[in-house]
């Protein structure tokens, strides 16, 4: 690990853009990246992957466990991760919902294994069924664009009414192009409320970009990530089959009015010097260049395929989970001094365990600062 003034050490791999950090999250992403497919079918099994989705069964988020169990939950791991996805267009092939299954069926795969361990960790309801969208898909039939502000303001009270009841470290964990509206209300819940804790917005296909760059091996996916396309087929086939039908898919690329290079696809894995978010009017708007709701090619997509990236994100979730877990075990926050301008002993009484003697609700907390809404 480097020092204070050292520059950070990489591992490098035989691709000139897949490069790790040698630290403890790059080499766990190493060891997946080169991995025999024998260990990475064994990860997958520790996780149960794949496995029907639990969204309606018992125990399994906050909202689906008694009232008591969720609290000795909380009490051993008090870390929520809350998936947001969206209602989209994904081609005739793939489901409207597609967003949310994915991310929901990762989180279920860490809690089932965290579980194991002993650490289980919280999932709350996707608060998201219905997101935030980019200009291009303004129209699209299939998909239900939601304003930002609301959005933005959904994500806030979420948050909100999550550190109310006890969760004060939350993760974030996105599948969908909305990333801007989930930093901003990450942010906007910090400077309005200011109240301590650990949150962490996350896009998880760039959280483990390199392993949706096109490599030469039989288990690799041929194309990168960007929308309905290869990947996001790929991942369906193995966590949802039945909500897939290849016998529909059809593949499409929309016109480009401008050289290329300088926009990038979904996990920016060629580091062009903008995001795909970050501009509009090059490219045809979805409705009009690509209605067949695809940009790219699933036609490519097998289950297979998106092994090894689910086996990156599964082993990272837990990572975050367990060094979140270590430096600050559940009930400790990070100094409290140092990371809100509240009075620490002001804040007493709202950072006890809900009802237990002197507890205040945060809806009793006094608003302070230019952010505040009246």
């Amino acid at each position: 690990m480097a020092g204070k003034g050292e520059k950070p050490k990489f591992l490098t791999t035989s691709h000139p853009l897949i490069v790790f950090e040698d630290n403890e999250v790059g080499r766990l992403k190493k060891r997946i990246f080169d991995a025999p497919m024998s260990e990475i079918d064994r990860i997958l099994a520790d996780y149960e992957i794949p496995a029907p989705s639990e969204l309606g069964k018992g125990g399994c988020y906050i909202q689906s466990t008694p009232r008591a169990h969720a609290i000795e939950k909380r009490h051993r791991n008090d870390i929520v991760l809350i998936p947001v996805g969206t209602t989209e267009n994904h081609g005739a092939h793939a489901n409207s919902g597609l967003d949310n299954f994915m991310v929901t069926q990762i989180c279920e795969g860490v809690r089932r294994f965290t579980a194991k361990k002993g650490r289980e960790v919280n999932l709350a309801a996707p608060p998201l069924n219905y997101g935030g969208h980019p200009y291009h898909h303004l129209g699209m039939p299939g998909t239900v664009m939601v304003p930002q502000e609301v959005v933005v303001e959904t994500l806030i009270y979420v948050m909100l009414g999550l550190w109310n009841d006890g969760y004060r470290k939350q993760i974030i964990i996105n599948n969908h192009g909305q990333l801007w509206m989930l930093e901003t209300a990450l942010h906007e819940f910090l400077k309005r409320f200011q109240l301590p804790g650990i949150y962490q917005v996350l896009d998880w296909h760039r959280a483990v970009r390199e392993f949706f760059i096109p490599v030469d091996r039989e288990d690799s996916l041929e194309t990168t990530f960007i929308h309905a396309d290869e990947s996001e087929t790929a991942v369906g086939l193995l966590l949802f089959p039945d909500m897939i039908d290849m016998k529909h898919v059809k593949d499409a690329r929309g016109p480009t009015f401008l050289p290329g290079g300088h926009f990038d696809t979904s996990v920016d894995p060629w580091r062009r010097p903008h995001r795909w978010s970050e501009g509009e009017g090059h490219t045809a708007i979805e409705r009009k260049g690509t209605p067949e709701g695809v940009v790219g090619e699933p036609s490519l997509a097998t289950a297979h395929k998106a092994k090894r990236p689910i086996a990156a994100i599964l082993s990272y979730l837990t990572l975050v989970v367990d060094q979140i877990l270590e430096a600050f075990p559940s009930g400790k926050l990070p100094p409290i001094d140092q990371i809100t301008l509240r009075d620490p002993k002001e804040l007493e009484p709202f950072l006890k365990e809900p009802f237990s003697p002197g507890w205040k609700s945060v809806f009793e907390l006094p608003l302070v600062g230019p952010f505040t809404k009246g």
